[in-house]
């Protein structure tokens, strides 16, 4: 899994098992940390380094006031690890039944909200999550990403494995409006992904609210929106970004432009800004310049197997068509119920027949 995001003029990139942070602004030293060494948990020593879960971490969140870490792992479960007292375990604060899958906290820090794999949207309060706000239900598959909109803070955004866009009001759980994205599937990557809906991997928003990016698993094309308040329409598409490969993250920096970490050794990154209401690729910036060139011998170095594989194949539920199946096998039934009694009338006939040819045909004592 790879993900792009910014820390002011900090970009920050994972990808594989490392982990990157680069000045945009500065030649600095960039950082890197190799999560390879971490996988292990250690026996009997105390880890000062490392917090760990019980499954796998699947979504991750500080709240807005920087003083927790929200972690969601692959049972369903939340831990909140403290950032005042980093040596302090973890605390279960909430649970799901099904895999939880997008994370995140309202902009006031009151309200936690977190979506799984069975449709549902959970809005709970942050620090009592046992009192649930509301649920924002209406998705036909897994949620798989969330986002909620720094100048509209009652606004969430949710993205599917259903191939649709919604926006809700999370406080009352209404649907504001849904937009269907399945337009995309000309695009998708492979003969076998043309039946299927599009999955919304990532929903990022510009520092101003203005713009809304929207990236689908293995499809060459972001989508941009617009918002506005006016009439039922708030979510307006604005244009579209072909690219030239798939991209594996996308985000917008402090100053609006939008990031996309690409699938290639030979343009990794590309920057979009918005010139003349079309959003064009910048080549020669010397923030692109100077984190690619620190970049680029790290990458060089992943197996674009990993990088390529589609993590939501395993999400999508299978669905059965039980009555079609039992309509046709109780019609085979009553067909062969319909052959036996034919079967019977004709055997009663014949037998029939032939006790009176041999009363006719007997002799006369």
């Amino acid at each position: 899994m790879s993900a792009v995001g910014f820390c002011g003029n900090w970009i920050i990139v994972t990808c594989d098992k490392k982990l990157f942070a680069v000045h945009t602004k500065e030649a600095r030293e960039p950082f890197v940390f190799d999560c390879s060494t971490a996988e292990k948990k250690p026996k009997n020593t105390q880890d000062e380094k490392n917090r760990w879960v019980v499954r796998r971490c699947t979504s991750l969140v500080f709240t807005q006031a920087e003083d927790e870490l929200l972690v969601a792992d692959k049972s369903g479960d939340v831990y909140a690890f403290s950032v005042v007292e980093p040596q302090k375990e973890g605390e279960l604060k909430m649970g799901h039944l099904s895999m939880l899958l997008a994370l995140t906290v309202s902009l006031d820090d009151k309200y936690i909200i977190t979506a799984d794999r069975d449709e549902k949207i959970r809005v709970s309060h942050l620090r009592s999550p046992y009192n649930i706000q509301s649920f924002c239900l209406g998705h036909r598959q897994f949620v798989s990403a969330l986002q909620i909109l720094s100048t509209h803070p009652h606004w969430l955004l949710s993205g599917s494995g259903d191939g649709t866009l919604k926006l809700w009001d999370y406080e009352s759980g209404s649907e504001l409006q849904s937009c269907d994205l399945r337009q995309l599937d000309e695009t998708t990557s492979s003969e076998a992904d043309k039946d299927k809906d599009p999955t919304v991997c990532r929903v990022t928003s510009s520092t101003d609210g203005q713009y809304v990016a929207v990236q689908c698993d293995r499809v060459p094309i972001l989508q941009l929106f617009t918002l506005t308040q006016k009439d039922n329409e708030k979510l307006v598409p604005h244009s579209r970004i072909s690219l030239p490969c798939c991209p594996l993250d996308v985000n917008f920096d402090p100053e609006g432009r939008l990031w996309v970490l690409m699938d290639s050794s030979d343009a990794p990154l590309q920057i979009y800004s918005l010139t003349h209401s079309s959003w064009e690729c910048v080549a020669h910036v010397p923030e692109l310049n100077r984190v690619t060139k620190a970049f680029r011998p790290h990458w060089e170095t992943l197996e674009a197997s990993l990088r390529t594989n589609n993590r939501f194949e395993q999400l999508h539920k299978v669905t059965f068509d039980n009555v079609a199946v039992y309509l046709q096998k109780k019609q085979q039934r009553l067909e062969e119920q319909q052959l036996k009694r034919s079967g019977g009338q004709r055997a009663k006939c014949n037998k029939r027949a032939k006790k009176e040819t041999e009363a006719v045909t007997q002799p006369f004592a």
